[in-house]
């Protein structure tokens, strides 16, 4: 990878007047102000539809788009909605926080007009939906079919469902296709829209010399169309129970563990989980530039637990499918270039995976003041790596030192030879030491750059209920940011395809 930075900003946090982030003209802008910035990419979080717990790390599906991400202004332009029937919803009170209640009671509603009114009408744009459902089928059938049997189930878990749906009686899933057309249509609709409105701001972003590092969870979540369509793919019963799912050992952190709950993927029995997988990877190739891979160990080793145990004391570490996955990816998907995440606890073969595959791993440096031979420390880097000062699971930069005992931060000033003693001033020092780091590639989360606070903060993770929320207001792409942007981009090397 050619040495280079980018910005981590999901899409979500982009402004808007309806609650969210979109694919719409801010984001456009924001491509702009990347360009201006001499940046090269543009980094977001997984664009799946969300579930229960709004996080884009526990989507419905690996393959869809969330519809909350369609730009309801480019609807208005189309025709299919008016600005009457936008201003007369209720979007959230705080422009600096995602209200996910008021967009689940809403955002559906407005879809709805725009989806009707498309059927209706005859949109010149029939024949390109028609093509997009028949390309798309190999997932779309099966999520649209799953999205309406989830709201007759009133949003249970398809491990509740009736019977014949949970296991996919086709008579049963004949009859809800037939009775229940126009939900289906109005599902398929809203990917289609998303899609399409997806790939012309990718195609926008390519114009502009911006690539797009998309992020792609390892696991899926149980309650997803993946799982209930292709239970083959994972390690589950005949009664489509899951035999075991992924979780985290006891450590010096948690005395029981870490529960995920995920399906673990059957890899004793690989070639459906492989022919699953490179399809997944090929609609990333089409998404994305780059692909950041959550959770890159679990190809090497992964800790299964019994399905049904209250905490992760009982698991086991099971066996990933290592290399074979990597020497089939390369086959199917010879042109795909990745980023793992490798963080957390590095075992031996979780190092060996990383160095045959050749991917670059991250590191953090928010992680790196804690002793004097962190690997995380950026003398210790190589030149195949992505340096980040955080990530969407840290505080950002601000709060972290704010944070720090005396001693880890009187080791950053004299890292980084700094006194300064305005926190403001010590983030854009450790931003810099993330630019002059040798690492390839150097992404800043958004929240950096403006020296924001705990509030700004993305996730926190084992908590549920205030995160995946922030949002920035409007107006913060000023000159003076991209200059000092594209300051530090010119001392240390890192200007890329967007001058060019």
């Amino acid at each position: 990878m050619q040495r280079s930075c980018g910005v981590l900003y999901p899409i979500s946090s982009l402004p808007s007047p309806y609650g969210i982030g979109s694919f719409s003209e801010e984001a456009r802008e924001f491509i702009r102000f990347l360009k201006q910035a001499g940046q090269s990419f543009w980094q977001i979080l997984p664009i799946g539809p969300t579930g229960f717990g709004d996080s884009p790390y526990a989507s419905v599906s690996a393959f869809a788009i969330n519809p909350y991400f369609i730009d309801l202004n480019q609807l208005k332009a189309e025709g299919l909605l008016s600005e009457e029937e936008l201003q007369e919803r209720f979007w959230g009170s705080d422009p600096e926080s995602a209200d996910y209640g008021a967009l689940y009671q809403n955002r559906y509603l407005v879809l709805k007009i725009a989806a009707d009114r498309f059927f209706e009408r005859g949109s010149d744009q029939q024949e390109a939906y028609e093509a997009f459902c028949r390309k798309e089928q190999y997932w779309l059938e099966d999520y649209a079919l799953f999205m309406a049997i989830k709201q007759l189930e009133q949003g249970k878990s398809w491990q509740e469902w009736e019977t014949e749906y949970k296991c996919r009686n086709r008579h049963a899933l004949e009859r809800v296709k037939e009775e229940q057309k126009e939900l289906i249509s109005l599902i398929c609709f809203q990917q289609f829209e998303a899609e399409k409105m997806w790939n012309s701001l990718h195609a926008y972003a390519s114009e502009q010399g911006i690539g797009i590092i998309g992020d792609m969870p390892f696991y899926v979540s149980l309650d997803s169309a993946d799982a209930w369509a292709h239970p083959e793919v994972f390690s589950m019963k005949k009664d489509r129970t899951p035999i075991a799912v992924a979780g985290c050992a006891p450590d010096a952190f948690s005395s029981t563990g870490q529960l995920w709950g995920n399906p673990v993927y059957d890899w004793k029995k690989p070639e459906h989980a492989m022919n699953w997988w490179m399809l997944r990877m090929k609609r990333s190739m089409e998404f994305y530039d780059v692909t950041r891979i959550d959770h890159f160990h679990g190809f090497s080793e992964y800790y299964a637990v019994p399905y049904g145990e209250k905490t992760a004391e009982h698991g086991n570490l099971e066996k990933g499918p290592g290399m074979a996955f990597f020497h089939q990816l390369k086959k199917a998907c010879p042109d795909i270039r990745l980023i793992a995440e490798d963080l957390g606890n590095v075992t031996a073969e979780n190092a060996k995976l990383l160095e045959e595959s050749g991917i670059p791993g991250m590191k953090i440096l928010e992680y790196a003041f804690t002793s004097w031979n962190s690997i995380y420390l950026p003398y210790r880097y190589d030149h195949n790596c992505v340096v980040y000062t955080g990530t969407h699971d840290n505080p950002p930069v601000r709060a972290w030192i704010e944070e720090l005992n005396d001693g880890s931060r009187d080791f950053l000033r004299r890292y980084l030879n700094s006194m300064n003693s305005d926190y403001g001033q010590l983030t854009w020092d450790l931003i810099r030491e993330a630019y002059r780091s040798t690492a390839d590639l150097c992404i800043i989360p958004i929240q950096d750059y403006l020296v924001k606070g705990r509030e700004a903060q993305m996730n926190v993770p084992g908590t549920s209920g205030n995160s995946w929320k922030w949002r920035v207001l409007p107006g913060f792409l000023s000159e003076d940011l991209a200059h000092s942007m594209h300051e530090l981009a010119a001392l240390y090397g890192r200007l890329g395809s967007s001058e060019n």
